[in-house]
Parts: C-alpha cells; structure tokens; sequence
C-alpha cells in the first residue's frame, strides 16, 4: 500500500464522477473517450473497482482540455532554476501545463519510478491544484 503524502490520494471514485460530469459526459460516452467498457466506468463510479493510473491519467487530461483558460508553466509557477529546467521533459516539450501527464520530470529533484509516485507529488502542486479546482 502506498503512503500518499495529504491532499495526494489517488482518484477515487468521487473524483472520477466529479470530472466526468465536469465534462458533460454521460457514463458512455466517458466509456467511448476512454476506451474502456462502459460496466468499468460504472464499477470505478460505485468504487468497486481501482481507477488504473492509465485511465486517470486521460481523464484528467480530458479535463485539463477543457478548463484549463489561464496556461502556467510549472517552471514559472515553481521558480525553477534553469540548471533544472533544461534536464525535464516538460521544458524540452515546452509542456508546463502538462507536466503532471509527461512522465520523466523531475519534480522533487528527480524523475519519479511511478505513476503512483509522480502523481502523489503532482497533486500537491499549484498547476494540478488550478486543474482540479479551477
């Protein structure tokens, strides 16, 4: 079981319908964007099933299609010295909004083994923060 620092869980089954209806998405058509069948989106909207990190992942980036208005860059938002930003992938893909979807940056000093680990830090973070709650 993994340790998630406060306000780092993973998606629960609450958040998952939370973003779904955000997107104005009924169960199957989050199914179809998805590519998963719609008795699994129903499974992770009653919590009988673990949201996989795959999926998280894409629902979270639907949504960040569709509210992010105001594009911050994490380097800016996190004063990131250059020496840093020039080593992570979301500089080099000039991808700041994205960094929480990119894997390979080095939040915290280095790349992180896991999408468990890099979204436990990612969600701690202003730029998943404005995503989340807008």
């Amino acid at each position: 079981m993994h340790a998630y620092p406060p306000g780092a869980e993973p998606m629960d089954k609450i958040e998952f319908s939370t973003i779904r209806k955000k997107l104005n998405k009924t169960q199957k058509e989050i199914a179809e964007l998805l590519g998963i069948s719609l008795k699994a989106v129903s499974s992770y909207e009653q919590g009988w099933r673990v949201i996989p990190g795959h999926v998280e992942r894409q629902i979270l980036f639907l949504l960040s299609r569709k509210v992010i208005t105001k594009k911050q860059n994490c380097w800016d938002v996190l004063q990131c010295p250059t020496e840093k930003r020039v080593k992570c992938p979301a500089w080099e893909f000039k991808s700041g909004d994205l960094c929480w979807f990119i894997n390979g940056t080095i939040c915290h000093q280095h790349a992180q083994k896991s999408w468990q680990d890099k979204i436990a830090i990612c969600r701690t973070c202003p730029v998943m923060q404005d995503l989340l709650n807008p």
